[in-house]
């Protein structure tokens, strides 16, 4: 499986199509949560059944081949995505929680943030040797997070053949990050900046 780096990756003819109605289902919205940031706000996707349908469709053609045996979602928007992508194609599903969230023996990983440090922890066994796994995001900016989901999986035996996610801030060079880690990344669009009306 190799990087794509355009948003018309897939062989079906209408993925165009399918991608232009995904993107014009996202909604920017300015100064959230803090000023200067221009938010990617996927819950107007959420609301388009005919565009989430058509988000979930790409990244099961696109994986549906790869015997996938574990999508891993990162909390909390990577969980809306990542369990039916999952159960079309009949992948378990592992979530990847913040600190304190998961009950039972954990796994952690620490990474850095712009202005402090994050955790993500995984349940003990959720993953195995030998397994392949994918893990999706809503959206790449540095690429810390998926960084740190990819050294997760790998410390529990797992392959992690690809990250997916739905939008990328390209000038936040999180696809750089993940190839200096030598794995590719799949997206469907790039982020937008102009607000919404």
């Amino acid at each position: 499986m190799s990087a794509c780096n355009n948003n018309n990756n897939n062989n079906n003819g209408d993925s165009s199509d399918r991608i232009t109605g995904i993107k014009s289902a996202l909604r920017v919205i300015p100064n959230f949560p803090k000023p200067g940031i221009m938010f990617q706000d996927i819950t107007t996707l959420l609301l388009d059944p005919k565009a989430f349908k058509d988000t979930i469709d790409l990244f099961v053609e696109r994986y549906k081949h790869e015997h996938i045996s574990v999508i891993a979602g990162i909390e909390a928007r990577g969980f809306i995505f990542g369990p039916s992508i999952a159960l079309a194609i009949g992948a378990k599903f592992v979530p990847l929680r913040k600190p304190k969230k998961l009950p039972g023996e954990v796994i952690s990983e620490k990474y850095t943030l712009e202005y402090g440090s994050d955790c993500l922890e995984m349940h003990v066994g959720a993953v195995e040797s030998g397994d392949r796994a994918l893990i999706v995001d809503d959206l790449i900016a540095t690429g810390g997070t998926l960084c740190a989901a990819m050294n997760l999986l790998e410390r529990a035996g797992a392959e992690v053949v690809e990250c997916a996610c739905v939008i990328e801030v390209p000038e936040l060079k999180g696809r750089e990050r993940l190839r200096s880690h030598g794995k590719p990344l799949y997206v469907l669009v790039e982020s937008q900046f102009e607000p919404s009306s």
